[in-house]
């Protein structure tokens, strides 16, 4: 059975986007313009949360003290346990920043962090913050 064929992007700027795009929507190239203008957007509007020193600061100190990753034991991605990476996030632990903010504590305490690799901090944020920073947290 014949699929659907191509529509041009939706891009609605002057002149209209000619290229060609499998099962609608934009292209790629116009894609990538309207996720930089909400990233744009987002540091305009709200500050990018990780460029302050007193992120930085955190970040180099969890990362000197823990130099491997310390990724939980009930939760493997790399299948062993720890993972044995070397760490490349600071991760808060055991409470969010979210939840250090509205604690009153200073979320870039070194002692409220811990060293992971990035693989395992995804895996993290996802499980324990699935909506992201700016959005609601549901549990």
């Amino acid at each position: 059975m014949p699929s659907r064929p191509p529509t041009p992007c939706s891009y609605r700027g002057h002149p209209p986007c000619p290229t060609l795009v499998l099962g609608g929507g934009k292209c790629p190239e116009h894609l990538a313009d309207v996720r930089r203008a909400s990233q744009r957007f987002r540091y305009e509007s709200q500050g990018d949360p990780y460029a302050g020193r007193g992120h930085q600061r955190f970040r180099r100190d969890v990362l000197a003290k823990d130099p491997w990753c310390r990724c939980d034991l009930d939760h493997r991605p790399h299948g062993v346990s720890p993972c044995s990476q070397p760490s490349t996030d600071a991760d808060h632990w055991p409470l969010s920043k979210r939840e250090l903010i509205a604690a009153g504590l200073d979320p870039d305490d070194p002692a409220h962090g811990r060293g992971l690799c990035h693989r395992c901090h995804s895996a993290s944020t996802a499980r324990l913050q699935p909506g992201g920073w700016h959005k609601p947290k549901h549990r």
